[in-house]
């Protein structure tokens, strides 16, 4: 029997460890990326969750769709100027742009969802702990009503609807046919979503009082608005 050369056996171990290596880099590699991907499927984007832009932040009201294509409702107040839009405030996910602003006159905004790697539920999320809703459909409000909304200040309350078809004055100019709850709400709460069951009926635009003292909220309607965009809440 033969024997190897040391200098044979060193060069022979010297590929196997290089092979072993290079699977291992490779195996690692993909690791990376996998994590990368399902660090974003992981991702999901709900009514009462916050997008990012470089120059603001607002609350998404409620998903809503239009065939295939996806959809974020904001207050157009808060959207506008704003194109991209990411769901942390760090601006490393971007979820999609702005697809159109009404401001004056209305007070809504919608988003088109460009990122497939992201999951929009038709549910909103009722705040830290308390779960998530599922929103089915979207109709106009009626005086007496029973609705709840959530704020990012305030969370999760309810009351009833007070006023339909009221005008709020901004410097900006004047918005028409909103309507008025008995739920407080406060700064930071603008862009909640506001629904009845599992019906979407508008989202928070804005207040009056704050809910140590008490007050009442303004909301857009939400069926006005898919109208206008040809949208569906789903």
């Amino acid at each position: 029997m033969r024997s190897e050369s040391p200098l044979r056996t060193i060069l022979q171990a010297v590929i196997v460890l290089a092979l072993i290596f290079g699977w291992s880099t490779a195996v690692g590699s993909a690791a990376h990326a996998g994590q990368r991907a399902g660090h974003q499927a992981a991702v999901a984007v709900r009514g009462g969750d916050t997008l990012y832009s470089t120059s603001t932040r607002c609350t998404v009201g409620f998903n809503a769709r239009s065939g295939s294509t996806l959809y974020a409702l904001l207050s157009g107040r808060c959207a506008q100027g704003a194109r991209t839009w990411y769901a942390d405030p760090g601006l490393t996910i971007s979820v999609g742009v702005t697809a159109g602003v009404s401001f004056p006159g209305n007070d809504y905004a919608s988003v088109r969802y460009t990122n497939t790697a992201v999951a929009y539920p038709g549910e909103i999320s009722l705040g830290a702990g308390a779960g998530t809703r599922d929103i089915t459909n979207a109709a106009y409000p009626v005086v007496g009503q029973s609705i709840c909304h959530v704020g990012r200040t305030t969370g999760y309350r309810c009351g009833t609807v007070q006023a339909v078809n009221v005008t709020i004055n901004y410097g900006e100019g004047a918005v028409y046919g909103l309507f008025r709850s008995t739920i407080c709400s406060e700064p930071g709460d603008t862009g909640g979503p506001a629904f009845s069951g599992g019906t979407a009926v508008g989202i928070i635009v804005g207040s009056s009082g704050n809910c140590s003292s008490g007050g009442v909220t303004y909301y857009q309607p939400v069926a006005e608005w898919l109208s206008a965009y040809g949208l569906n809440i789903y």
